[in-house]
């Protein structure tokens, strides 16, 4: 079957790439454009060829499902096709429409000239699968958009419009009418180069010019280095570029093969790439189809206004949902609105929002103090304080109020969504839906779905989250959901380094250099100590055999509750957010140990990651075989869009996979023995795997 149409109207030879969704460029299609390529060539009738898409979009690069596999090596290989049309004797135009990524864009700058259409954007995103442009976009790009200018597109990895483009001279027509048009506007620009017997242009026959190439290019590398020390791709790409200014074409090729290839074996690309299909993975719920009766949602309620509920209300404001926001005192809802004021202003005068969002947002906001306004809303988020009863009292009055068929969702963290779900006479209308704070900025929303969770109401939630530009993940109830949960025992086997010889700062720094975003005390100083002593009060009476280190709750007595005292495990600074280590922290730490008979031991890097990363692993792989998550990728997305784990290592079960279950395993015996502490028994999923061969993810 072709993965192309080919038709020949008057001299040109149209040839639309037809692989949905996006056009990747794997090895059928490769070998579908090289045959019709090579047949237009042979055909005497034909002047000229148009190279474009079927379906809106022009290509968004490779087929990432052929990394690693044989196809990816089988010719013709993207950079053949691309020397094909470059030696093409007849004219080859790139008609641009849609998305023009990656390998799609290398195909385009292989082509003799580009045109495109105004509302078609360009990328070579590669740097954000730990890759870099592999079929000449290194090689090609400084030569047209010049070396600066090319060295920023291609490390930030995002995307411009094609009027960006043609400014900087890489499409050399633009068309701004309906794209229902824009083939027979292509097809007459090929006529006229044609007529005008118009040169065979290759890019690659340019050069770079910019003056001093190498102090520059070496002041990149060492920035890099310095603010991205776990990736390899950034700094090759520079040495890619380096070589596209100072060595011919061909050779810059070889430098730029050898660069792909080596980061296509390094562990950073192969957890990024598994990233990138995991993202994708978390939408797909077994028992929800196409078909799924989805609910409109035209208006939302949020109860509350603080920082939680001022956030969840920012995020479908941003998508164009009018919001209603309820609270208890007008001064609170007052605060609120100012809060979201402040900060939808500076974005404005950062540029990044225009005056008119700014106003159809703010007037797409209003606020009561009556449940009776909520009553033609189609779902309200509650956000209100994290205890059962104050939940049963505002649900109770959702249920009153709320018209038949609206979705109600709570906002909780750890609470049991089903019996939330029993305080109103429609369960199969609840679901919760976990923000993180700053609920406006942060990506993860934890979907929770209860016992009587309705597909419909969780498959609408679901393309809700998309809409408002989530990673939405599937949770199912229990204490915690998936990232709570997992992140007890991560805080719980840190507070145990301290009390045993560590010091906040030590544990802190040997997880920030290890890759997290933020070590576990800062954490803690920035969520609030008391959130956590509240929960671990619970957890003394419902769990009393969990082993907790009660050094916490010694710091949450002295009011050391963080960031917002000014003093947790850390002081703060006033309207600082610095984390500076306290004499009196240490002091509360030594006279804690004094008076439980602990003696200090020293503690080396390696065991505290160890402890801290290997117990989000273990009560993962529970959290796993429990059916809480679908899949192990969707506990890395948690983790990778929530909590700060580091992109270059996948999430917590991919990075038990590479480092090796059985390694994993053979370490939390050794903890089990030193430590006495049950949680340390390997899930009972990590041992099948090993004995089965198999990894988790």
């Amino acid at each position: 079957m072709s993965l192309t149409q080919s038709t020949v109207n008057q001299s040109v030879q149209i040839i639309k790439l037809s692989y949905p969704p996006v056009n990747g460029l794997g090895l059928a299609l490769r070998r579908s454009i090289f045959k019709d390529v090579q047949e237009a060539i042979a055909n005497p009738l034909v002047k000229a060829i148009v190279l474009t898409g079927a379906n809106s979009v022009f290509s968004g690069g490779a087929d990432i499902k052929e990394f690693g596999k044989s196809e990816s090596s089988t010719e013709p290989l993207l950079t053949t096709l691309i020397d094909f049309l470059e030696r093409s004797s007849k004219p080859v135009i790139a008609a641009i429409q849609g998305a023009c990524m990656g390998g799609g864009f290398e195909l385009a700058m292989g082509c003799h000239y580009r045109v495109a259409h105004a509302d078609a954007i360009f990328a070579l995103p590669e740097i954000k699968l730990g890759l870099l442009p592999g079929a000449g976009g290194t090689q090609k790009l400084p030569r047209v958009i010049g070396l600066e200018r090319a060295l920023n597109f291609m490390t930030q990895g995002d995307s411009v419009k094609a009027a960006q483009m043609s400014e900087w001279g890489m499409v050399d027509e633009l068309f701004t009418k309906g794209l229902d048009q824009f083939t027979e506007f292509a097809e007459q620009f090929a006529k006229e180069v044609v007529a005008q017997n118009k040169p065979l242009a290759r890019i690659r026959d340019l050069s770079v010019d910019y003056p001093n190439y190498q102090a520059y290019l070496d002041f990149a590398k060492n920035t890099v280095k310095a603010s991205a020390p776990n990736y390899p791709a950034p700094v090759a790409l520079i040495e890619c570029v380096l070589a596209a200014c100072s060595q011919p074409y061909l050779e810059g090729m070889k430098v730029e093969r050898e660069h792909f290839l080596e980061l296509m074996t390094t562990p950073q690309s192969k957890a990024m790439r598994y990233a990138f299909t995991a993202e994708r993975a978390c939408s797909k719920i077994p028992d929800i189809t196409e078909d799924t009766q989805l609910k409109e949602i035209k208006k939302l309620g949020v109860i509350g206004s603080g920082t939680m509920g001022g956030g969840i209300a920012m995020n479908f404001l941003n998508a164009g949902i009018p919001v209603i926001m309820l609270d208890t005192t007008q001064e609170s809802l007052d605060r609120g609105v100012a809060t979201i004021r402040k900060n939808y202003e500076n974005t404005l005068a950062k540029g990044k929002l225009s005056k008119d969002q700014y106003d159809k947002r703010m007037a797409s906001l209003s606020t009561t103090l009556s449940f009776e306004d909520l009553k033609d809303v189609d779902m309200v988020v509650e956000a209100v304080f994290e205890e059962m009863q104050v939940k049963e009292s505002v649900f109770k009055k959702l249920d009153a109020v709320l018209k038949p068929g609206a979705i109600l969702a709570t906002n909780t963290s750890t609470l049991d969504v089903d019996v939330i779900a029993s305080f109103t006479k429609r369960p199969q209308d609840v679901i919760g839906t976990h923000f993180f704070s700053p609920a406006n900025v942060m990506k993860l929303l934890e979907v929770v779905r209860g016992k009587k969770t309705s597909r419909e109401v969780l498959a609408t939630v679901m393309k809700l989250g998309k809409k408002i530009k989530k990673t939405a993940v599937v949770s199912g109830v229990c204490d915690g959901f998936i990232g709570n949960r997992m992140l007890e025992h991560y805080i719980r086997m840190s507070v145990q380094l301290v009390e045993q010889g560590a010091t906040p700062q030590q544990v802190d720094q040997a997880l920030e250099k290890w890759g997290m975003v933020m070590g576990p005390f800062r954490m803690s100083d920035l969520a609030g100590n008391d959130i956590g002593w509240a929960i671990r009060k619970r957890r003394y009476v419902e769990k009393p055999s969990v082993i907790y280190s009660k050094l916490a709750d010694a710091i949450c007595e002295a009011g050391r509750y963080g960031q917002k005292t000014g003093k947790g495990w850390y002081r703060y600074e006033a309207g600082q957010r610095k984390a500076i280590p306290d004499p009196q922290v240490q002091t509360i730490i030594e006279q804690f140990r004094a008076d439980h008979n602990v003696q200090a031991v020293k503690i080396s890097e390696q065991e505290i990651i160890e402890r801290t990363i290997y117990a989000l692993i273990n009560e993962g792989a529970r959290i796993l075989e429990e059916g809480i998550a679908l899949r192990a990728s969707d506990i890395d997305m948690v983790y990778l869009t929530g909590y700060g784990f580091p992109l270059f290592r996948g999430g917590p079960m991919k990075y038990a996979d590479q480092i090796g279950l059985f390694n994993v395993a053979a370490v939390m015996g050794s903890l089990l023995a030193q430590t006495k502490d049950s949680f340390w028994s390997p899930a009972p999923l990590i041992l099948k795997a090993i004995e089965e061969g198999k990894s988790l993810t």
